[in-house]
């Protein structure tokens, strides 16, 4: 979980506990981690891929993946009455995690509030999403309430204009109190929180009816957008290589938009816990004064990030409809080119996660078994132990490096294809495609570096 388990900290964990006898509260210092692998070989590998994907595109015949794209068709496995039971049973789990967040037992590691917003729905199901596509839409607990309630006419219609920026402001807040809030896994604060947003939400859905979980709502914007490069999708009823949604999907600035902040708040997120940038902001890695100290330099770095990968993707796409010789198709091209940063963003928030998803998932499945903390074994596993000793031997950590590493650079060169093959429907004409991504290509292969580099630096906090 990345709030609450970073992996300096459970090293901290294993320590404190081979030096006491007896069993004691655990409590875990800020430390730091220091990939002991030889990652220079492994990130140059990385790079040279992404490297011969953009040369081998410039050989091939030029309309080369035209057809690849293209879905085969069945019918929709999930029908409305499915998913109205699904958001109910899913409505149900909210106010019982919500009830566990307020009652249930202060310790992050021991409530299935935190474990279960950052663990199950921030890594693991948005995660998924890229595998079955826009899940969130069958599962979020608003649908099944408004379909009880008879799907009121709204009140009040959502202009074209709003497009996703209500969500864009969302996932901005979002990603600050994920990173600079002083307890983002405070089960009570948490339960506070997600009340308020279900309110908020159920509100906005009455008033405004179904377009305000289209614009607004932060968890329809995130799972649409990395639902869209699923190989399956379950609610469309196709399949086909990942990414053949979004080439159905009508461009938009917000849209555009948004993709390009998921990207950068992904990498801030892995940046903010680097050795490089606790350099920065003056503070050492090893002596953490708390995030209470560096709350201010966290926000103000996120928003460099996001602003600054704006304006960088915007001068890396004006450069390419130069070389393309049509400045005219420089709003389409950077509306349609913003999708294909999607696979980085969604690939590096899968590998940025895994190393805590493997220790909080283990905390989860004690907390199901006892939710109250009362010593309570409903799934019969006790005792239970949670072990983080997969990161003490160098076999594992290689794999799950090497796995973190691999899931980047596939993810680069899927990028690459899909920009490819976005460039082609807006310059069909020549080898005017090729120019228009040449800039494109070389973002996206010092991104494959900056994604790399990320994985194996040395990380504070």
């Amino acid at each position: 979980m990345q709030v609450a388990m970073k992996m300096g900290r459970f090293f901290g964990s294993v320590k404190l506990a081979a030096c006491l006898p007896c069993a004691a509260s655990a409590h875990v210092s800020e430390q730091g981690f220091v990939l002991l692998l030889p990652t220079d070989v492994y990130t140059g590998a990385g790079v040279a891929i992404v490297l011969l994907t953009v040369l081998a595109l410039m050989i091939l015949p030029e309309r080369f993946g035209m057809n690849a794209f293209s879905a085969k068709r069945f019918h929709p496995i999930f029908g409305q009455n499915l998913a109205t039971i699904l958001s109910l049973f899913c409505l149900a789990v909210t106010v019982f995690m919500v009830w566990i967040g307020l009652s249930g037992p202060r310790d992050p590691l021991a409530n299935l509030m935190p474990l279960g917003l950052w663990t199950l729905g921030w890594i693991g199901l948005v995660s998924l999403s890229g595998v079955i596509g826009n899940i969130w839409a069958w599962v979020n607990p608003w649908n099944g309430l408004y379909a009880v309630l008879g799907r009121p006419k709204p009140l009040i219609q959502i202009p074209n204009w709003v497009g996703h920026w209500p969500a864009i402001l969302l996932l901005i807040a979002f990603s600050g109190f994920l990173l600079a809030d002083v307890a983002p896994d405070d089960p009570a604060r948490l339960s506070r929180f997600v009340a308020i947003y279900w309110v908020v939400t159920l509100a906005g859905l009455i008033v405004c009816g179904p377009a305000w979980l289209g614009r607004a709502e932060l968890g329809h914007a995130i799972f649409a957008a990395y639902g869209g490069l699923a190989a399956l999708s379950l609610r469309q009823g196709g399949v086909g290589v990942p990414g053949w949604q979004l080439l159905e999907r009508k461009a938009s600035l917000s849209g555009a938009v948004f993709a390009i902040t998921l990207l950068a708040t992904g990498s801030f997120d892995g940046i903010n816990e680097t050795f490089w940038w606790l350099a920065q902001i003056d503070v050492n890695p090893l002596e953490f004064p708390g995030r209470s100290a560096v709350v201010t330099p966290t926000l103000i770095g996120l928003l460099i990030a996001v602003f600054g990968l704006l304006l960088c993707f915007g001068i890396t796409v004006w450069l390419g409809v130069w070389l393309a010789r049509d400045m005219t198709q420089f709003r389409p091209a950077f509306t349609s080119f913003a999708l294909s940063l999607l696979p980085i963003a969604f690939v590096y928030h899968v590998a940025h996660y895994l190393p805590s998803f493997l220790v909080s998932v283990q905390y989860g499945v004690a907390a199901i078994s006892d939710p109250l903390a009362q010593g309570d074994d409903f799934l019969g596993i006790q005792p239970f132990y949670v072990t983080t000793g997969f990161f003490n031997v160098m076999e594992t950590v290689r794999v799950i490096w090497l796995t973190q590493a691999g899931l980047v650079v596939l993810g680069h060169v899927g990028s690459v294809i899909l920009a490819h093959r976005l460039a082609v429907n807006i310059f069909p004409e020549g080898r005017r495609a090729l120019f228009a991504t040449l800039p494109l290509s070389g973002f996206m292969i010092a991104y494959t570096f900056l994604g790399l580099w990320l994985l194996a630096a040395p990380r504070g906090l």
